[in-house]
């Protein structure tokens, strides 16, 4: 007997330490909720759970976890919007817009948006979800997202989910299934995606439209990342920045006391004008430029920087941007400014150097951020796993190549008369600054034929302006205002003369 025993503990103790820490493949949890957005009670549900992705012989590949919120009293779902959320990176997770935007909770900050313990979320009373439901997707290998492994153990290959076009096409893909298990192909559909979000976001729209046959209404750009222009080294790219030096200098109370006494968004105009007009051509004549142009050119930088003549001069008037963070406030206080959002203040070992030694807005983010996610995910949601929520995943190298994202959208809305998009971006990012947002938007559409189906928006924050309180509330109220001007409203679609 005793022998048969400790046979059958053995026999268990190896299932146990066999067993492999996996997220289920297909799943769901649905939970109950009610919150007030904008004085009114809303009773929703919140489906968190994982949807494969299929390959051509339908086989399981990957499965991604997602969140899905779908407000209960309404049974029109023909007339009720869906909004598909993606953050970026690529590699991050759909935290941050989820528990910080546009979802029916935030976590903890000050009205500034710094963070404040104890960690965990509140109500968000300027959620969207009074005016449409949305789910927010995890890619491959984010938040719970995981690949599959085949009868044989072993996991596809890395290039199917780990570049621009595949990353858009699998994507797309999931999206057809997710809308026809939730039963919402009558709905208005709008797609958001946040930095390198906005570059697949503009991409989904015609791989959605020409290959999965689903139509939006809507494309949400914020804070977007184009990388037909970022990390391009081209002399555009460089200029464009020169707005939100601007930015990061006034806020940081270091510009000339001629432009600091006046608002930034009086000064803004004049510095996006000389940008246009004197600093790209300017950098595009290279070594060749005669020195007095130059040295016009380095005394405008200068007054609208905050930076010196000389160090400008030093650099050719090409900036790097990390010397900015490093150099701004060198000689006043020693601090560097942050990345992502140049509001936020760190400490590097030394002052010298050409770039600081770490982003302080995201560290920040990053000891907020985690702890409420996870906490969120298993305490209200219910939806329990051992697997380990990635904030960012390991998915490079990623394939830049073939990058034909911005003319996707463009024709898109050509495509789709209905089709609008809107673009939000934060003065103070320096990431992906306000800029060259506006330069993305510009070049969409070279015809100029569809620019009123444009909107651009700018907030006094970084690239996450919802942080802040103020811009929350305006950017979700903005969000609010875009589906509502996007829906059709019965009218056809259809181009008319003009």
């Amino acid at each position: 007997m005793k022998l048969c025993f400790t046979l059958l503990l053995s026999i268990s103790s190896l299932l146990i330490f066999s067993q492999k820490r996996k997220i289920p493949i297909d799943t769901i949890v649905i939970t109950n909720h009610s919150t007030t957005i904008k004085g009114i009670n809303i009773s929703y549900t919140a489906s968190t759970g994982t949807q494969p992705v299929w390959n051509s012989k339908d086989e399981p590949i990957a499965t991604l976890q997602y969140t899905y919120y779908e407000r209960s009293d309404i049974k029109d779902k023909a007339n009720r919007p869906i909004l598909i959320s993606f953050n970026g990176g690529p590699g991050s997770a759909s935290v941050w817009m989820h528990v910080a935007y546009t979802g029916p909770k935030v976590i903890h900050m000050d009205d500034e948006g710094y963070p404040i313990q104890p960690y965990g979320v509140r109500n968000n009373p300027n959620s969207i979800l009074d005016v449409a439901d949305i789910v927010y997707v995890n890619p491959v290998n984010t938040g719970y997202s995981r690949m599959v492994e085949d009868k044989e153990g072993n996991l596809p290959e890395r290039e199917t989910f780990f570049g621009i076009n595949a990353d858009i096409k699998y994507l797309a893909e999931w999206i057809n299934t997710f809308v026809s298990r939730k039963s919402r192909w009558e709905s208005p559909k709008y797609i958001i995606g946040e930095s390198y979000g906005g570059t697949r976001v503009m991409g989904l729209a015609k791989e959605l439209q020409n290959n999965q046959w689903m139509y939006l209404n809507g494309v949400i750009l914020v804070s977007p990342a184009d990388y037909k222009l970022y990390r391009t080294s081209q002399p555009v790219y460089s200029a464009l920045n020169l707005p939100y030096f601007t930015a990061a200098a006034w806020y940081q109370n270091v510009l000339n006391s001629e432009l600091q006494k006046k608002d930034l968004l009086e000064i803004l105009p004049e510095v996006e004008n000389f940008t246009i007009n004197f600093l790209i051509p300017a950098l595009a004549k290279g070594g060749f430029i005669s020195a007095n142009e130059q040295q016009f050119v380095a005394k405008k930088m200068a007054y609208y920087s905050g930076l010196s003549e000389k160090s400008i001069l030093q650099h050719n008037l090409d900036i790097p941007t990390s010397f900015f963070w490093k150099e701004l406030l060198r000689d006043e206080t020693g601090q560097t400014i942050g990345r992502l959002d140049s509001r936020y203040l760190g400490i590097d070992k030394t002052e010298a150097g050409s770039s600081p030694d770490y982003s302080p807005e995201l560290t920040m983010w990053n000891h907020a951020f985690t702890p409420a996610i996870n906490y969120y995910i298993r305490e209200h949601l219910n939806f329990k796993t051992d697997v380990k929520y990635n904030m960012f995943g390991d998915v490079h190298p990623w394939d830049r190549r073939n990058d034909n994202t911005r003319e996707d959208l463009r024709q898109a809305m050509a495509q789709n008369p209905y089709l609008k998009v809107l673009i939000q971006s934060g003065y103070y990012d320096g990431a992906t600054t306000y800029f060259a947002a506006k330069y993305t938007m510009w070049q969409i559409d070279p015809s100029g034929k569809m620019k009123d189906r444009f909107t651009f928006k700018g907030y006094r924050s970084g690239h996450m302006m919802y942080l802040r309180k103020d811009d929350l509330i305006s950017s979700n109220d903005d969000i609010r205002e875009f589906i509502n001007n996007s829906l059709s409203k019965g009218k056809a679609a259809k181009y008319n003369k003009k």
